[in-house]
């Protein structure tokens, strides 16, 4: 019993609108991700690398010395950590820019003026009858 009673709590944890939320989220995510850093590796570092005299940063690295005679060099890739840093701030400018936004539009939805209550409306109404005796 103990088992059916923990795969009911489960499910009612899996269904609730927060953890399908978090799924679709992370799911998202992972492919702007993917589109991000298609638009870094693809589009943004040739044009940085054009402008730097054709530098391509994809093989930057820096080889380690070998210890113990290792057959296999060990390489510090530096044009990946550029990549990654560049992929980074984009990702962080559009998550600002779309933080930012939400805020604004709630700003503006809080400072939207509600109208009249119904008791201003209804001393509205005796002032104007009293104004028209």
């Amino acid at each position: 019993m103990s088992s059916l009673k923990f795969f009911k709590e489960f499910k009612e944890f899996a269904v609730k609108g927060n953890a399908l939320d978090l799924a679709i989220g992370v799911i998202i995510g992972a492919a702007f991700g993917k589109i991000v850093a298609s638009v870094v590796g693809d589009l943004v570092m040739p044009v940085v690398g054009m402008f730097l005299g054709g530098v391509d940063f994809s093989s930057w690295y820096i080889e380690l010395p070998r210890f113990y005679n290792q057959p296999e060099p060990i390489l510090l890739n530096l044009g990946s950590f550029i990549n990654s840093v560049i992929e980074f701030i984009i990702i962080a400018l559009v998550i600002f820019g779309i933080v930012k936004a939400i805020n604004k539009l709630k700003k503006k939805k809080e400072e939207a003026p509600a109208g009249p209550s119904k008791e201003e409306q209804l001393l509205t109404e005796i002032r104007d009858l009293l104004k028209n005796k």
